[in-house]
Parts: structure tokens; C-alpha cells; sequence
């Protein structure tokens, strides 16, 4: 049964000087991202999609609607607007920006209380419930430091059930190197594969191209990976 909830991973105790300068990297993490999705429309940023489509048929690929999902950087997509469409009622939406949960809360109404809300950084949530299907357009490409895919990685090892598919979307090599005025890097299917190492076995992938509200295109890399 699925059930409603806020989850805030903030703890105030005492820390040390490289756990100080660390949390302040990810407070200005969270700061940036809350003001993009705070100080624009969500049909402006170039992630925008009317109908994510491409995101939807996976995971009705690869999952029924009583099965676990969750949606890492969901944002203000509205991927969980079309899964609860479908008759999805264990979903669960992660995201770093909290403007962001609280307008897709406000989207959906009275059928938010059917998803799971976490508002937290992905590289910092020490544990989160057994999924079957884990979603990420676009969240792990923005990963630069290899302690916070390091972090991403090790996460998805413990939420994502044996028998379970990952479902990842990055920028494609030769596709944007700067997304929101931060750095990203791109992937393949070799270098995705290695960096979420043999647990993980790589069942398909492809390249699409996207078309921002500004009329750009940009390469996006999709890989699914069966969880071994």
C-alpha cells in the first residue's frame, strides 16, 4: 500500500571541518536548483517535456502498475502525472529542490497523496525503500565528483531489487557539456556501464535527441540495466 510522505534529510550535530565544506557544497547544491525551478515556468527549462513518452514506455516495459518506482530528479516532470494515469500507485519522487516537489504537489492535487515525496540529494540519502524500477533522466550526468557517483551508485546497489531495471538518461558524447550553468559529463554505453560496475547488466541502450523549449537539440544517451 502506498503511503504519503516528506522526508528531509537535514540533522543539525556537530561535524567536522571536511563534513562542514562538504554539506555547504550540497546546501549550494540544493540552493541552485530550488532557484531555477522557483524563478522559472516549468514549460522554460530545457529539460521540459509535455509527455515524457520515451520515459513512460519503459517503465511499463519493464514493471506493472503494482509494481515499486521511483523517479530520481522527478522534479516537475510529469512522468508521475502519466504512471498515475496508468493506474501506478507505488511511486516515489526524489528530488534535491524542494520548489520544485511543492509545484508538482500542487499539479497534481488531491492524487498527490498517492506518491511518495522525498526531498533530499540522491548523493546524500543513506537508505531508501526496495524498488523494482529506478528511474533518472538526467540527474547523474550533473554527478562530476566521482565521491558523489560513487554515492549514486552505492544507493542503487541497496534500493534496486534483484531482478530489478535502472532506467538512466544522460547527454550523449558529442551532446551538451553545460546544462543550467553547471558542467556534466556524457556517457555511453561503455562508460555508464562502468561506472555502475558488474552488479549491473546493461540490457539495452539508445540515443535520442530533445528538443528544448527553445527550439535546441540535445543528444540524450538511455541505458537500462538489469539488476544482477
Amino acid at each position: 500500500m502506498c503511503r504519503s510522505s516528506l522526508i528531509s534529510t537535514d540533522r543539525n550535530f556537530a561535524i567536522s571541518p571536511f563534513q562542514f565544506f562538504y554539506k555547504l557544497i550540497m546546501t549550494d547544491r540544493k540552493t541552485h536548483w530550488d532557484s531555477i525551478h522557483a524563478n522559472k515556468l516549468n514549460t522554460e527549462v530545457s529539460w521540459y517535456q509535455a509527455e515524457p513518452k520515451r520515459s513512460i514506455e519503459l517503465i511499463f516495459e519493464f514493471s506493472t502498475p503494482d509494481s515499486r518506482v521511483i523517479d530520481v530528479g522527478g522534479g516537475q516532470s510529469f512522468l508521475v502525472d502519466g504512471l498515475l494515469d496508468l493506474g501506478y500507485r507505488n511511486l516515489t519522487v526524489l528530488d534535491v529542490a524542494q520548489s520544485a516537489v511543492d509545484a508538482t504537489r500542487s499539479r497534481l492535487g488531491e492524487r498527490a497523496d498517492l506518491v511518495r515525496w522525498i526531498v533530499a540529494d540522491v548523493t546524500q540519502v543513506a537508505h531508501l525503500d526496495p524498488v523494482e524500477v529506478w528511474h533518472d533522466r538526467a540527474v547523474f550526468h550533473f554527478l562530476t565528483e566521482e565521491a558523489d557517483r560513487r554515492n549514486y551508485v552505492n544507493l542503487l546497489k541497496r534500493s534496486l531489487l534483484p531482478g530489478g531495471h535502472a532506467i538512466i538518461g544522460t547527454f550523449a558524447i558529442g551532446g551538451p557539456l553545460r546544462c543550467s550553468g553547471l558542467e556534466i559529463r556524457q556517457y555511453d554505453a561503455l562508460t555508464l556501464s562502468a561506472e555502475l560496475g558488474e552488479q549491473f547488466r546493461l540490457t539495452d541502450s539508445f540515443e535520442e535527441d530533445h528538443q528544448t523549449p527553445t527550439g535546441k537539440t540535445q543528444r540524450f544517451f538511455f541505458a537500462i540495466f538489469s539488476r544482477m
